[in-house]
């Protein structure tokens, strides 16, 4: 959707500097490779020896960010939040594909569905019965809404999404393609030398604006609900375990395990590959660092790393100290050799 730069600078309440503010902007692009027609950002100055050499017609800058060698065909778009005026401008440049509402004829709709107006339902989507689905939500191709099924106003379900009986959404939740919700805990009791599985009959809940990633897995409650708080944000390939409460604008990094019965707290952030024991409680806005493993609770605001996860400043002394272990043993090595040699010297003279 191309518009001029005054238009879009007048959209992402930018003030142009230089450039010609009639030029049509059509895209967006990063500093390294924008084209003439592309805005771009620079928001680090470890990018701004890009700028010089830049073909792109605006940028996006912060108010105090001076920049030098600016090209006389660019245009600066200087703005408080640069990050927040680019997105916005991601969104009018590059709208988000829209589905008319309507539902596909191979789409199969059990008994009691109710759908909200400005539904959308693609091919070989399968809904279940009683299930309620909110207005201008978008159920795309080959996903699975199981019976019971709650969910909310402008939510899209990517393709082969599998939600299963009795999950309840809230609103504009996005859940991508292979995500699984409401599969059955990890559960059993080891009796007579087998395992017995433990029945898991309660659900996930979702509350509003909350993001899953593709191939990620929720499991439903044993007993009661597993539950996702509002604004939070899941990556890709995440397994969050049964009856687990994940807190409001929570951040969830690829490949992050989280087993039964845990407790996270609002604003906590759990990095790439961290893994969670189970019935561990994460403090409100706690940071786990990237491949930590977390056996005991983390107090609010802090930050773990390690495995066992200790506080950051104590994981790193000791890998630093572990990176001088081998010097270390070499200078043990050399003072046993000299202290036998001085002993020896010793039995020597007293004989």
């Amino acid at each position: 959707m191309p518009m001029t730069l005054k238009e879009l600078a007048d959209a992402c309440n930018a003030r142009i500097q230089g450039g010609d503010s009639s030029v049509l902007i059509d895209a967006v692009a990063d500093i390294g490779s924008a084209a003439t027609g592309q805005v771009t950002q620079l928001i680090s100055g470890r990018y701004a020896k890009y700028i010089k050499g830049s073909a792109a017609s605006a940028c996006f800058v912060a108010e105090d960010f001076a920049v030098a060698d600016v090209p006389q065909s660019m245009a600066l778009l200087i703005t408080k939040d640069p990050e927040l005026s680019f997105i916005k401008a991601i969104g009018l440049l590059h709208p988000e594909h829209t589905y008319l509402p309507g539902i596909a004829p191979q789409a199969v709709l059990g008994n009691d569905v109710s759908l909200g107006g400005g539904v959308f339902v693609g091919p070989y989507a399968v809904i279940g019965g009683q299930a309620c689905i909110g207005d201008g939500t978008a159920i795309l191709a080959g996903s699975y809404i199981g019976s019971r099924v709650k969910i909310g106003k402008n939510c899209r379900i990517y393709p082969y999404a599998v939600i299963y009986d009795d999950v309840v959404i809230g609103d504009n939740v996005i859940i991508h393609s292979g995500a699984i919700i409401g599969a059955d805990g990890f559960g059993y009791k080891f009796r007579d030398n087998r395992h017995v599985k433990v029945p898991q009959v309660g659900n996930v809940i979702i509350e509003d604006n909350v993001e899953i990633g593709a191939n990620t897995c929720v499991d439903r409650g044993a007993l009661g609900s597993t539950t996702l708080g509002s604004g939070s944000k899941i990556d890709n390939l995440v397994q969050i375990g049964h009856n687990n409460k994940i807190g409001r604008h929570v951040i969830m990094c690829g490949q992050v395990g989280v087993s039964g019965s845990c407790k996270i707290d609002d604003y906590a952030i759990l990095a790439g590959s961290a893994g969670v024991a189970d019935h561990v409680n994460i403090g409100q806005g706690a940071v786990v660092m990237a491949r930590a493993g977390v056996a005991g609770d983390v107090l609010a605001k802090t930050q773990v790393f390690g495995s066992p996860a200790k506080d950051k400043r104590v994981a790193y002394k000791e890998q630093v100290a572990l990176a001088k272990l081998p010097e270390l043993l070499k200078k043990v090595k050399w003072l046993e050799e000299r202290l036998q040699h001085l002993e020896k010297s010793d039995r020597d003279a007293g004989s």
